[in-house]
């Protein structure tokens, strides 16, 4: 019995968490919602006179990217700014064809009087944020807009982030990210379908109400005194972006959020490419975890609320790791419920915690409403958005969960870039791409296992007790089982 309530005890825990991280979220909601009826702009510059506009900086910080890169360029080429208040740094780490490539897109543009810079490092020290900070020290720009090489702002982007740093306590202006191949395949959709929640409920929700947010690490911008007072980039954890993003914060930077600014952008359409950006993702949040909490807990700068946002905010990824607790130990509770009658009283109790779903699938809908526009059919649509998008993310849960670990105890690994591609339709190919990882991680092998051992829990809820079987957790077992066995497939077959 001793293993049992271990058993019990873990599983309890975990949704806990769990209903503590929906609980932050229906919060953020509310302020997503009071903040639509908001309309404070504060003080912006006038770019229609000189004096009032500022030299800006753009970095394209970029890593072998030969099939996107002249798109890339030619869509910053277009950019409408000032050209003599506007500079371009192309921080090139590329040790492949692309840099010969780009070199000559450089010079073309280069030849339209426009003032861009090939920017070569002799190694990747410090990967992107050491790129970025390098181009910092001779950037001429009192603002630094960043662009990852698969995003293409509107050429408007700077007429419309820019004003916004008339506020002097402004550090920071991050766009909202849009997707230029949603609808490619189920992948691109869920993909799109969390980033939709992270740059509607969440970046709002916290930035309305003075919570930490964080810099995206592209398609925003920079006032460069702000990023010399949090201490410049730092490469010591995957995601610099948050990482510096929290420093500037906890020195009182303010960052402003504009929802309504989209930068549109290309989605991974392999599951090895997302895969290899969600662990960057999780496992780097997981270090800023370790590498914050204490400076937030310490700091006398901030509101207990904020600081609760702040550490769930921190802990996003870690929800991976008690989603999968949850799902490894739903089926020995499964046999735990049914065996011991005495602890009847104790799974009612625990059936409350399904609210949590609920709680995720009521806001959500109000994030696919925003974007989608309400009414019957569009609800009938998001019911199976999200369980597809929950089932997929569930599939996920073991190789975040990996990613979370490492990160929280400490194992370094190298920055590894997503590949991109240059699609937007069906119709484009991707098969010959050069920077696809060929062979599947020896962790595809056990999701192809986990599948099965979800079947078994299908299989259970027929079998057990003597009331004719317990189907309370089978549709959570079917949806562990549709997310594992499309990780499982898509892996090894590499295919969209």
């Amino acid at each position: 019995m001793i293993l049992e309530y271990i058993i019990i005890v873990i599983y309890s825990f975990s949704l806990i968490l769990i209903f503590c991280y929906a609980l932050a979220q229906l919060n953020l909601l509310f302020n997503y919602l009071r903040n639509k009826k908001k309309s404070i702009e504060g003080p912006k510059f006038d770019l229609n006179n000189p004096n009032e506009t500022p030299y800006v900086t753009i970095q394209l910080p970029v890593y072998n990217e030969l099939y996107v890169m002249k798109r890339l360029l030619k869509n910053i080429a277009k950019i409408d700014y000032p050209k003599d208040k506007l500079e371009i740094q192309v921080l090139d780490d590329s040790t492949d064809e692309s840099v010969e490539t780009t070199a000559k897109h450089i010079k073309k543009i280069q030849e339209k009087g426009i003032d861009i810079q090939h920017i070569r490092r002799t190694n990747r020290q410090g990967f992107k944020a050491g790129a970025l900070k390098e181009g910092l020290e001779i950037a001429k720009g009192e603002y630094i807009a960043i662009f990852d090489a698969d995003f293409l702002p509107e050429s408007d982007w700077l007429l419309q982030t820019v004003p916004y740093f008339k506020d002097p306590e402004i550090g920071v202006v991050q766009t909202r990210w849009g997707h230029i191949n949603r609808n490619y395949s189920t992948l691109t959709k869920i993909q799109a379908f969390a980033l939709d929640a992270h740059f509607t409920l969440e970046q709002v929700g916290r930035n309305s109400q003075g919570h930490f947010i964080n810099f995206n690490g592209t398609a925003g911008i920079w006032r460069k005194e702000c990023i010399y007072d949090a201490g410049n980039w730092e490469g010591d954890t995957l995601t610099e972006d948050l990482d510096l993003s929290y420093r500037a914060q906890l020195k009182k930077w303010k960052f402003k959020y504009l929802e309504d600014v989209v930068t549109p952008a290309e989605l991974p359409v392999i599951i090895s490419a997302a895969r290899s950006q969600q662990f960057r993702w999780n496992k780097g949040g997981a270090e800023n975890f370790q590498k914050m909490i204490s400076r937030i807990l310490r700091s006398s700068n901030i509101r207990l609320k904020t600081k609760i946002h702040s550490i769930l905010h921190l802990l996003n990824s870690s929800m991976f790791t008690f989603i999968f607790l949850v799902a490894i130990l739903s089926i020995p509770m499964l046999y735990i419920k049914n065996e011991y009658a005495h602890l009847k009283n104790y799974f009612y109790i625990m059936s409350f915690f399904v609210l949590s779903t609920i709680i995720f699938f009521f806001c959500y809908w109000h994030m696919y409403k925003n974007i989608y526009g309400g009414g019957i059919k569009n609800f009938f649509l998001y019911i199976g958005a999200f369980f597809t998008f929950f089932s997929i993310a569930m599939g996920f849960s073991l190789h975040n969960t990996i990613a979370v670990l490492e990160g929280h105890f400490g194992k370094k690994s190298e920055f590894v870039r997503t590949p991109k591609f240059n699609i937007k339709s069906i119709k484009d190919g991707w098969k010959t791409n050069k920077y696809i990882k060929k062979r599947p991680s020896v962790h595809v092998i056990i999701e192809g296992l986990l599948a099965l051992y979800f079947v078994f829990g299908m299989y259970s809820a027929f079998i057990v007790g003597d009331q004719g079987g317990d189907f309370g957790l089978f549709p959570f077992h079917l949806m562990l089982f549709i997310g594992f066995i499309y990780v499982f497939f898509k892996s090894i077959f590499s295919k969209a």
